[in-house]
């Protein structure tokens, strides 16, 4: 999980920082909220240490009353404010109609570019692969797809962040729906802290719906509500929906760790995510709109409106134009960014070309069902989780992941430890102290890092300057800047016996296993896998990784306060990490 903006389908125009004071957002330059404070790993590496993977002590009163207050107390300095006025003064009116989001490109249809081969009669339908590793290609994907949606577009994500990227691609919905595109919009509750009239004048729109997922801790909740929710169901309030499914008139799905925000399209000046996305074009487009219809019908999903609570009837039409005026303003939407999206039917031609997308016979998407499990504790497992594990024990001869959260269990060490004693080559790139975003989900990691090395696991640790940035981040922002930010690794990524390919929204942490929902792209290709091992093994070099082994660790290259957090995050009982 990133835990940047709070996310909010409300896409504002001004963010709260830490010191409650506001600025006008500047695109392309603002910097990215502290990520330290994301309390959900404070109410979920509850387990991370032994099976049944949570602690003892978790049902003492005062360790539940601790993580109450302190998760409470956090959640609204995570969020951004803003009001449907700030929206409508600021960008009201520019001129009479939405410009050109491809910035005068040619347009083609989806059915003359996504052409799907003949196949011999009786086969199993194939699925066009590609994996999209810059930030750049994978915005490109999801802004062409939805400007040229005849049909629906079907969206599900854990953060869709109020920063530049999700006010762009929020215009980019309203105007599917406005064209006639019926567009269905699922959001996880825990990190919307958006403005309630803006979220229901989105949804007024008879094309385009938001329903949220679970909505028991912070939509429409005050603070004594949101405390006696955590206190009256612990276990509830952690399970959070952490999919992420894009989905196109039923033709092409985009999947993988990518959240939407300046972050994950290396829009952000501060820090961006090296990340991994996996576009998927006919085939297992159906078991991907499947599990979208699934969650969309569940009793945990619930339409945005009775949960939001607006305090005003906002003139709708007024806000729609005035999200239209924000995507005009060339500072907000550059115009070289517009035709870069334009470009994608080139863009993805070069990828057939080169044969880099393959037609992939053997294309499984696995997917938690809402709930993710019916235990009553912390633990309990999934659907994803038993992929996983079964995956690492099929291994004949090697394991290699990247995860950005490291937080081994007993059975997670266990599994590593059997898979070397076959012999199997277990190699993890994870994010150094330096690099990451979350101290509490490193300090997790650093309790059981010995643990996994005695039981000879290979461990890297990614650099915040990692030389890899200057080639993968792809964004017209990227090429016009001379400085590149810190780099964080994002990426949930498994290759197995270098023929298969895992591509996730999976972190390697109790929370994934036991109560976030996720999902997987499973890809049976020798290509493609080693296409993503050389993408790896480039990353493990000293120039961009650490490597990490019992006898050194890379831990004295953060910031000496850095450093200081830390030490005090090991002070926390390991009950309400």
């Amino acid at each position: 999980m990133a835990h940047g903006k709070a996310f909010a389908l409300l896409f504002n125009i001004t963010e709260q920082r830490e010191n409650d004071q506001e600025r006008t957002v500047a695109p392309f330059t603002h910097s990215l909220p502290n990520r330290q404070n994301y309390l959900g790993y404070t109410l979920s590496i509850l387990s991370c240490y032994k099976a049944p993977m949570v602690s003892q002590n978790l049902s003492s009163f005062s360790s539940r009353v601790l993580t109450v207050l302190t998760f409470c107390s956090v959640l609204p300095s995570l969020g951004c404010t803003t009001t449907v006025s700030n929206l409508v003064e600021n960008y009201l009116p520019i001129n009479g109609e939405a410009c050109d989001p491809f910035g005068g490109a040619p347009r083609e249809s989806i059915e003359e570019l996504l052409v799907e081969p003949a196949q011999p009669e009786g086969e199993p339908r194939q699925t066009g692969t590609f994996v999209l590793e810059d930030g750049g290609a994978a915005l490109a994907a999801r802004g062409w797809l939805t400007e040229m949606a005849k049909k629906t577009v079907d969206i599900q994500y854990f953060i869709f962040s109020s920063d530049n990227v999700g006010l762009i691609a929020a215009d980019f919905l309203l105007r599917a729906a406005q064209r006639g595109v019926k567009v269905r919009i699922i959001v996880d509750d825990l990190l919307v802290d958006g403005d309630a009239d803006f979220l229901t004048a989105l949804d007024a729109h008879p094309n385009l719906t938001i329903k949220v997922y679970n909505p028991n801790i912070n939509i429409g909740k005050s603070l004594p509500r949101r405390l006696y929710n955590v206190a009256k169901d612990f276990r509830g309030v952690n399970q959070r929906m952490h999919n992420k499914t894009f989905t196109v008139d039923g033709k092409a799905v985009i999947t993988g760790g990518r959240n939407v925000a300046d972050e994950y399209f290396d829009f952000n000046q501060d820090y961006n995510f090296r990340d991994r996305d996996v576009l998927l074009v006919g085939g297992t487009v159906e078991a991907v709109q499947a599990s979208f219809e699934q969650y969309w019908k569940h009793p945990l999903t619930v339409p945005i409106k009775p949960v939001a609570k607006p305090k005003s009837d906002a003139n709708v039409e007024a806000v729609w134009e005035g999200l239209h005026q924000y995507a005009c303003v060339e500072e907000n939407f550059w115009t070289s960014a517009r035709q870069h999206i334009g470009m994608f039917p080139t863009i993805y031609r070069s990828w057939v070309q080169k044969e880099e997308l393959q037609w992939i016979s053997d294309v499984q998407f696995v997917s938690d069902p809402p709930g993710k499990n019916k235990e009553k504790g912390m633990w309990g497992g999934g659907k994803s989780t038993t992929t996983l594990i079964n995956l690492v024990k099929s291994a004949k001869k090697s394991v290699v992941i990247q995860t950005p959260y490291l937080v081994t269990s007993e059975l997670g060490q266990t599994l590593f430890a059997e898979a070397e004693k076959r012999g199997i080559s277990v190699t993890i790139l994870t994010n150094s102290l330096a690099a990451t975003d979350n101290l509490m989900a490193f300090h997790g990691y650093t309790r059981n890092r010995e643990d996994l090395l005695k039981s000879g696991v290979e461990i890297y640790e990614f650099r915040p300057d990692a030389a890899i940035r200057r080639s993968i981040m792809t964004s017209v922002l990227a090429e016009e800047v001379e400085t590149f930010p810190v780099f964080g690794l994002h990426a949930k990524t498994l290759v197995v016996d270098d023929d298969l390919l895992v591509i996730a929204t999976f972190n390697l942490d109790p929370r994934s296993a036991n109560l976030n929902t996720e999902c997987l792209a499973i890809i049976r290709s020798k290509k493609l896998a080693e296409g993503v091992l050389k993408r790896i093994a480039e990353e493990l070099k000293p120039e961009n990784s650490w490597h990490t082994t019992l006898e050194s660790n890379p831990d004295s290259e953060a910031g000496w306060f850095k450093r200081f957090l830390l030490f005090w995050h090991g002070i926390l009982p390991k009950s309400i990490l």
